[in-house]
This record gives C-alpha cells, structure tokens and sequence, in this order.
C-alpha cells in the first residue's frame, strides 16, 4: 500500500531524508519510529502530498504522491499531530462538509457519519459545538474526518502525543479496531503505545531507514536478554552493579538508585550466575526477575548504533 524508493528531501544543506526506502503492506498497522529530527513528519508530508521530495518516488496505494493530486487524496485519510477544526460546527456538520467535498450522497454521507460517530463514543455529543471539545475528543473527532471517504491508506503524524491516559487509550482503541479495514501509518515517539498496537514496525535515523520487519521479528532479531532487579539499599545496588561491569557475558549494566537494569549476551550463564553474584556480594533484593525486553530496548540499541 505504501512503496518508498531512494527519497531525499533537502532544505538547502539539510537533509531531512536521505535515500529513505519502506514497504508498508495492505491491512498492517505500521509503527513509524524514530527520534526528533529524523524524518518521520517530512515524510507524512510528501506521503500526503503537503510537500515534494527532491528526488526518489513514492507511491500510496499505487498512486504516484507528486503526480495526481485528486487521485492521492481519494486513497488517503491523514491526522495531523494537531487536527484543526470549525469550532462552531458540531461533530455532524463537520463530518457533512467533508463528505460533500469528498462526492457523498446524502443517503452515503448520513450512514458514514452515523457509523464514525458510533466508532469514536462521539454519537451523545454530536449536536455539540466542537469548540467546547476536550483534546481526546477532537483527537477522535479528527480520526473520524480522516476516515469520511473510506480511505485505503490512513496516515497518522503522533496521535496521542498530547492526550492524557484515558485519551490516549481510547484512540489506541480506534486505532486497533481498525486493523484490516485499511492499511494505517503511525507516526510515533511513544514505543510503548507502538508496540501495543502495531503489527510491523520501521525505524527511520537521519533521512534512513535503520531496520523494518514484524514487531515480534523484530524484537526476537535485536533484543537482548534482560533481567530487572532492586536492591536493598543504593549502596549495595551500585557495589554489586560495579563487580558486574566487564564480565564477558554482561552487555550493560544501568544503575537508577537501588534498581539494576542487566542486559546479558548468554542468557543461561546470566540464569546460573545473576543470583549467585548477589549472594556473594551481600546484596539483599527486594525484586528480581528475567523479563521481555521491549521495542524501546531494541529501539535505542539501534538508534544508537547510527549516532
């Protein structure tokens, strides 16, 4: 749905991407990761059609981006990071000018908008002004105007940056519920929500793509054992996280006050000598367990390794 080839975009001797390539596949929800300045909302821009590349091409369910305006737009629903809106209109008259522009017959436009209401827990407050709406209603509101026309490809720039726990849930519900109706592209700084909801994932580090695949994949190519453990007291945790540091089977050690992080390069020496190495050293713990590294771990690994 999605086809990225060797595209760069430049401001002057700035380059925002930098022979970017990315395959996004038709149903996925895709997590498009990477740190401030990388790339991601240049991107969103030129997928939209808000802005041209330098060179490269790029293609949103097999419509060239630069080539045919009305074609894109037909094909494509996008939440900005900040959706703006007509505050005197109500939730129903937005979505009616919307589906106007977008050719919707009456009969169409009353159904769709009855659907969308139902689908974003907006339908109670339809005949409310919009400018009376808290940030996760407008959020929802916005993920409801971008999907009026039955869009093919849904292009999302940091959906619940700003949104407070429950907003944040209730559009990561929205965004799930979604799966295999259409193809989405989720822009985002916050792994975990990511790794929530996403079924594939890309990371992008300055104008390039660092690594795609499956989240599981993913995480079972890049991520490294870890075991999470708390100390006593701070004293003991940073004596026993020291006789750590340089032992040939310990990838880190990260040392927050009484609690160690431990990334281990062979799980089954970490499992015989962890415990052992704390007894020796006369660390009482209060917690210890082998986890599941999660899409930041790998994230940062890699990330990193391009800095």
């Amino acid at each position: 749905m999605i086809a990225i080839k060797d595209l760069h975009k430049h401001y002057g001797s700035v380059h925002a991407l930098d022979g970017l390539d990315m395959t996004v596949e038709p149903g996925t929800i895709f997590g498009f990761l990477g740190p401030n300045g990388s790339g991601k909302t240049t991107t969103l821009r030129i997928l939209t059609g808000l802005a041209q590349a330098t060179s490269g091409k790029a293609q949103v369910a097999g419509v060239d981006v630069s080539s045919d305006g009305k074609a894109l737009s037909r094909r494509i629903g996008y939440l900005p990071e900040e959706p703006a809106f007509y505050p005197w209109m109500t939730p129903r008259e937005f979505l009616d000018y919307l589906g106007r522009l977008h050719g919707l017959s009456p009969v169409e436009r009353s159904r769709r908008i009855d659907d969308l209401l139902a689908l974003v827990h907006l339908a109670e407050v339809s005949k409310r002004r919009i400018g009376g709406f808290s940030r996760g209603m407008r959020q929802r509101l916005g993920m409801a105007a971008a999907l009026v026309h039955k869009p093919d490809v849904l292009l999302l720039d940091e959906p619940v940056s700003a949104l407070d726990p429950v907003g944040r849930k209730e559009v990561l519900d929205l965004i799930e519920a979604l799966s295999g109706e259409c193809t989405v592209l989720m822009s985002s700084h916050i792994l975990a929500d990511v790794e929530r909801v996403c079924t594939h994932v890309g990371i992008i580090a300055r104008g390039r793509m660092v690594v795609q695949s499956q989240r599981e994949a993913l995480l079972e190519q890049y991520a490294q054992p870890l075991f999470l453990a708390e100390a006593e007291t701070s004293s003991s945790a940073a004596r026993w996280a020291e006789s750590l540091r340089g032992l040939p089977w310990i990838a880190s050690v990260d040392l927050q006050d009484e609690k160690i992080r431990i990334t281990v390069r062979e799980i089954r020496l970490a499992r015989q000598e962890l415990l052992r190495s704390a007894v020796a050293h006369n660390v009482t713990l209060l917690r210890y367990e082998e986890t599941r590294p999660s899409l930041e771990d790998v994230f940062m690994r890699l990330v990193e390794e391009k800095q």
